[in-house]
């Protein structure tokens, strides 16, 4: 299994007690640089792998399946992490590795442990107190969006799909004994509480 593990904005103190464990219990630690690096020595050795930051998708798609390459049987054969700063499924190197993965190395499982992302952690530090929708960017153009309090999510994905969007994920109470993740669009229920989640894509 590969497991992209987030490792908070670069605090040592803001690693979760997950992301601690999976740290410990892995049979290698790979990271993409010097940053992760320092936080992910207290728990486990990790290895640096090269992700150059660069605009160049043709470089780019050569180094990532590179790098999937590389540890493929390892994670076919054991428990591999990724530690990356900030969170693994938001602008992220592991959302790349993830996608190359799942297209040369189908057999090989990925998941995910959310970190402290840049985004809750701007607001922490700029005392920034978001009550109500905002929009995050980052000059790319828009194909995701997330709606929090999904009360009526069969009327929010009719209005959804009106802006082009025709993949939806429904998720309710996160992380606890009562979780509900749908993936499946015509499971979708009607109602859903103040703890749901709808989340858009178009292609």
């Amino acid at each position: 299994m590969l497991i992209g593990v987030g490792l908070g904005p670069g605090d040592p103190k803001l690693l979760t007690l997950k992301a601690v464990e999976i740290l410990k219990n892995s049979d290698k630690v790979y990271v993409p640089g010097d940053m992760a690096a320092k936080l992910v020595e207290p728990y486990a050795t990790p290895v640096i792998l090269d992700f150059p930051m660069l605009r160049d998708y043709d470089v780019l798609n050569e180094v990532w399946k590179k790098n999937a390459d590389l540890i493929a049987d390892e994670s076919r054969n054991g428990t591999v992490a990724f530690g990356l700063i900030g969170d693994p499924n938001f602008f992220s190197t592991f959302t790349h590795l993830k996608r190359v993965m799942n297209k040369h190395y189908p057999d090989v499982e990925t998941s995910t442990v959310p970190g402290i992302s840049s985004i809750t952690s701007f607001a922490a530090r700029a005392d920034a107190e978001v009550d109500s929708s905002f929009e995050v960017s980052d000059g790319s153009e828009k194909k995701h969006k997330i709606r929090l309090k999904a009360v009526h999510p069969k009327e929010i994905m009719d209005d959804f799909r009106k802006e082009g969007y025709n993949e939806f994920v429904f998720a309710e109470r996160l992380f606890s004994d009562r979780e509900v993740i749908i993936k499946n669009s015509d499971e979708i229920p009607e109602k859903g509480n103040y703890f749901s989640i709808v989340y858009a894509k178009k292609d």
